[in-house]
Parts: C-alpha cells; sequence; structure tokens
C-alpha cells in the first residue's frame, strides 16, 4: 500500500495535464505535418540537471534537519534524566511538569513547521515560551538541590537544545532559490509541450496507436522529478513519504522506559 500512495503522490492532476497537453501537441504536429529533430540534450541541461541538483540539495537539508532534530531530543532527554537523578529526593510532579513543557515545546515544533513561514510568527514565540520555562526548571532544579556543577551542565544541554532548533527553524525558512525553482518549473511544463514536432517526427518510425507513448513518458518523467523536489522541499510539512516526523508524544512516552 506504501509504494501505492507513492505514486499518488508523484502522478498529480498537474503531471496527467502536462502529459494530456504533449499528446494534443504531438497529434497537432501529425495531422499538420510539422516535424523536427530537436536535440535531447536540451532536456537534459534545461530541465533534469536543475532538478536534480534541487533534489539533492533538498535531501542534504532534510539529512541535516534529522540530525538537528536527534540533537535537540538528546539533550531534551539530558535535561529529564538530570532533573530525576541529579536532584536529591526528587519529586514525580517535577518529572510530569518537565514532560508537560517538553511534550508542548516538541507539538508547537510540529505545528510552526507544518505552516508557511511568513504564518508561523505565534507558534515561534510559543517555542520560545517554552525554552523560557525550562530555563526556569533548571533554575528550581538548583533551588531543589541539584549541584551547582550539575546546573551549570543542564544549562549548558539547554543552550544546545536551542541551537539545534535555530538551525531546525532556518532549514525551515530558507529553501532551495526561488528563482532556480521557478526556472525549473517552466521548462519543466512547457518542453513537452514544445517537444510536440520531435515527438511527431518519432511517431513516423512506430505504429500510430502507439505515438503517444513518447509524449506520456517525457511529461511523467519531467513532472514527476518536480514533484519530488516539491515533497523534499520542506522536511516537516507532512506531505511527502521523506518528511521529518516529529511525535512529541512518543518521544515523552519513552522518558520513563
Amino acid at each position: 500500500m506504501r509504494i501505492i500512495k507513492s505514486i499518488i503522490l508523484i502522478l498529480t492532476p498537474n503531471t496527467i495535464a502536462v502529459a494530456i497537453l504533449s499528446v494534443i501537441s504531438t497529434f497537432l504536429c501529425m495531422h499538420y505535418e510539422i516535424y523536427a529533430d530537436f536535440p535531447l540534450t536540451l532536456i537534459g541541461i534545461a530541465v533534469v540537471f536543475p532538478i536534480v541538483f534541487s533534489i539533492s540539495t533538498a535531501y542534504t537539508r532534510r539529512e541535516r534537519s534529522l540530525n538537528y532534530y536527534g540533537s535537540l531530543k538528546a539533550y531534551g532527554r539530558a535535561i529529564y534524566f538530570a532533573s530525576r537523578d541529579w536532584v536529591p529526593n526528587s519529586e514525580a510532579k517535577y518529572q510530569r511538569k518537565l514532560k508537560r513543557i517538553l511534550r508542548e515545546l516538541l507539538g508547537g515544533l510540529r505545528q510552526m513547521f507544518m505552516k508557511e513561514p511568513e504564518k508561523s510568527a505565534a507558534e515561534e514565540r510559543f517555542i520560545y515560551s517554552k525554552f523560557s520555562e525550562l530555563s526556569l526548571f533548571i533554575k528550581e532544579s538548583g533551588n531543589r538541590g541539584m549541584p551547582p556543577g550539575g546546573v551549570s551542565r543542564t544549562n549548558q544541554f539547554l543552550s544546545k537544545m536551542l541551537e539545534s532548533f535555530e538551525s531546525m527553524k532556518h532549514i525551515y525558512q530558507y529553501r532551495t532559490p526561488i528563482t532556480l525553482r521557478a526556472y525549473s518549473k517552466i521548462f519543466t511544463y512547457i518542453l513537452p509541450i514544445f517537444y510536440g514536432p520531435y515527438f511527431a517526427n518519432l511517431s513516423r518510425d512506430i505504429p500510430l496507436a502507439m505515438f503517444f507513448v513518447m509524449p506520456v513518458l517525457f511529461s511523467i518523467i519531467l513532472v514527476s522529478l518536480d514533484n519530488i523536489q516539491d515533497h523534499l522541499e520542506n522536511p516537516f510539512d507532512m506531505v511527502g513519504e521523506d518528511d521529518v516526523v516529529i511525535n512529541e508524544r512518543k518521544f515523552t512516552r519513552w522518558l520513563d522506559l
């Protein structure tokens, strides 16, 4: 079922629309005997190379996001362990409070990253308020008996969490160059249509019933590559199959295991 879902994500209405238009273009060129032998290198230079470059860049950003997300969770877990194990006679109510803060912090991350950057100001302020609560909790842990060295180390964990969040936020806000994306999309959608004379020329050597195979294949290949890049563009939006999943409830559920 997962492979079917992946295919559906790639074969969008845009893919079908471009395929239909390229078939119509080819048919009209055959009808009016408009034939041409265009170089296929134009496809590679103008479309495939920029899209593949964008996909590679977006995937690298996704891998970096995973590293920062892993660091943020690791330091959050370290703060939890420190508050539980370094404070004499620690009470369960403080651990429940810390769990709530961490759960709400990760939940705020998920909500923020699923929105467009220009609409996420409220979520960003909420996340910083959770970091402030963490800072106050660490201060409170010192008042409850955590050694000064432990308080200092725990504050360092908080600093590392903030660093990971800022890095994730910048990956979320600054994506593949807009002009490169616009350039790729323009040529992805128009080249299969403008190559009608080329496909018509090829159709003279194959049965008429097969004349639509090449324009359809070209359209599917090019537009599908563009769709893959779109899904990788924001690794947090939970649209593509390769997105970074932020599961705050699973994280807090495993803290005591």
